[in-house]
């Protein structure tokens, strides 16, 4: 930060351009994505700010505190790679980290690299405008406060938007209420209490299966079954962690070879290239192995073949019979109108089990809608009224472009992005938008996700050479030119092709039932394998950023 002190003779021209500005680069959210963009942007000794709505750092690990809430993807693969002191010091305490101990980490992180006293914290941001007179972005936030900046980094989260149920009387309940993200500090309100949960996603399943055993009651209600397995979490001695200390540069380098930046391969084998009896010892084996070894382990025709792919639901519905009591109930939460792993596939650990216990109720919503809520709970079609004495909405997100859509982005000619949006996607290389200059987003739509820590790291390197790049040419203005982002929203459509997740609707699919603003459904997410991801991004540098319109 010592550009900070030199005098008006020895800025640079890029210091000289932004000396009137408040910042060089502003990012917006304190998660994983905002914390690695801020050390990055410091280490080039930029004027930088982190600014977050909530009251500390955590992003998604700060929000959901919900019971059960953890990783399903393995700990050790999730921890950042940039920096070996972390990676010596910090010690995991299970092979799927509890969501404490994930903001344990990430306030760890925060305090190694004294990033507090550039982070402004309880600060949510109304509205982002580009200023064409100047090139710069002013960001207001909710106190009317404002903050300009050359760059914009967004680092948002891509599950950040709580949506509650598009369901009438949803404010008339005068009993205790809550979404999963915003869960209540107290954990014992539930104890006894007659409880009534709607959703059955992700949330819902780490969330029903450990609340069950403290209510007096729960009454679950479902729309859509999801396919969920085994997640078989343990615990991992101080001798177990250094040994995966010793291991770190290879299931790094796992990470960066696999397909979605697990340490999971996928089956080189077409699934019909096996006899029936290698075909089921395979999957048997893959269903006792921790993690997402039954997702990401099998046969990648699994995803492709409708065929094969129900062959592979059959076999997890059967495991599902296996688990659950009443032969109805266990109909009930087996997926009919989706196939496995096409969808998010959470993991769980006794979620089934929940349903075997004598004060658990499954209520199918699609055999009996809810009618509305009412003052004491939630009315059915037939006439049946609910009472609760607690009611908790695991209803999901607006994700991946409700962050978005929660600010007023307003870019060249006033062109508003969730405007821009509600057409279809559109980005290039999932990190930039055309209209919406000097703005990067980690996380946006059309980026690899799969496992988000590898991700970030990839997508914050890549924001950090340009501005490094524009730093060094004097470059003031960046902005994607129409015809590549055309040529990327064609790849990204090319490289979804043929995968049956693409025809389920889903928050990848840019489908929520929830939300009453309907989005044109739209591809979020890029469904390519992360290595070609990389290698189109790291060409564009290459070519020194020749793809983009610089000024």
């Amino acid at each position: 930060m010592g550009s900070l002190d030199r005098t008006a003779n020895t800025m640079s021209a890029f210091e000289q351009a932004n000396k009137d500005l408040d910042y060089d680069v502003l990012i917006v959210g304190a998660g994983l994505s905002g914390i690695y963009s801020l050390l990055r942007m410091r280490q080039l000794g930029l004027r930088v700010r982190v600014l977050e709505a909530g009251e500390a750092e955590g992003g998604t690990w700060f929000w959901n505190r919900y019971p059960g809430a953890r990783f399903d993807s393995e700990s050790f693969s999730y921890i950042f790679s940039f920096s070996q002191e972390v990676l010596d010091e910090w010690s995991w305490t299970e092979q799927f980290s509890p969501q404490p101990e994930t903001l344990k980490y990430i306030q760890f992180l925060t305090k190694k690299f004294d990033l507090k006293h550039d982070m402004k914290f309880n600060t949510r941001i109304h509205s982002a405008k580009f200023e064409t007179s100047q090139n710069i972005w002013r960001l207001t936030d909710e106190t009317g406060h404002q903050y300009t900046t050359r760059y914009l980094i967004t680092a948002m989260g891509i599950l950040n938007q709580p949506t509650l149920p598009d369901i009438p009387g949803v404010n008339d309940y005068k009993g205790t209420a809550f979404h999963t993200a915003r869960w209540p500090s107290d954990h014992s309100a539930l104890n006894g209490k007659r409880v009534g949960i709607i959703g059955t996603g992700a949330t819902a399943i780490q969330t029903i299966q450990e609340i069950y055993k403290v209510v007096g009651s729960l009454t679950v209600f479902q729309r859509t079954p999801n396919w969920t397995a085994p997640l078989r979490n343990s615990k991992i001695t101080p001798e177990e962690m250094a040994e995966i200390r010793r291991q770190y540069p290879e299931i790094f380098r796992k990470c960066l070879e696999s397909y979605s930046c697990f340490v999971h391969m996928s089956d080189d084998r077409k699934t019909t290239d096996m006899s029936r009896e290698e075909l089921y010892a395979k999957w048997e084996e893959l269903y006792q192995l921790p993690g997402f070894s039954k997702v990401l382990g099998v046969s990648k025709d699994i995803f492709t073949d409708r065929e094969v792919n129900k062959l592979y639901s059959d076999f997890h519905a059967a495991k599902i019979r296996a688990r659950i009591r009443d032969p109805v109930v266990a109909e009930k939460l087996i997926p009919k109108c989706h196939g496995f792993g096409t969808r998010r596939t959470p993991l769980e650990s006794g979620y089934y089990e929940a349903f075997n216990e004598p004060n658990v109720e499954l209520v199918d919503i699609k055999e009996n809608p809810i009618e509305r809520i009412t003052e004491k709970g939630i009315l059915l079609k037939d006439g049946q009224e609910h009472e609760f004495d607690v009611l908790i909405y695991a209803t999901g997100f607006d994700a991946v472009t409700g962050s978005f859509n929660a600010v007023e982005f307003e870019g060249v000619g006033e062109q508003k992005l969730r405007d821009t949006w509600s057409r279809g996607i559109q980005t290039y290389l999932g990190l930039t938008v055309k209209g919406f200059p000097n703005m990067f987003m980690v996380m946006g739509p059309h980026q690899m996700f799969g496992n988000i820590p590898r991700s970030i790291e990839y997508a914050v390197d890549w924001v950090a050479d340009f501005i490094s790049y524009a730093r060094e040419n004097n470059v003031q203005y960046v902005e994607a030119r129409q015809e590549k982002m055309d040529e990327w929203y064609q790849h990204v459509d090319e490289v979804g092709q043929g995968l049956l997740s693409n025809e389920v609707d889903s928050w990848m699919t840019g489908v929520n039932k929830n939300l009453k603003h309907k989005q044109k459904r739209s591809l979020t997410r890029y469904n390519g394998p992360a290595p070609g991801y990389r290698k189109r991004c790291d060409d564009v540098k290459a070519r020194n950023y020749a793809d983009f319109v610089l000024g």
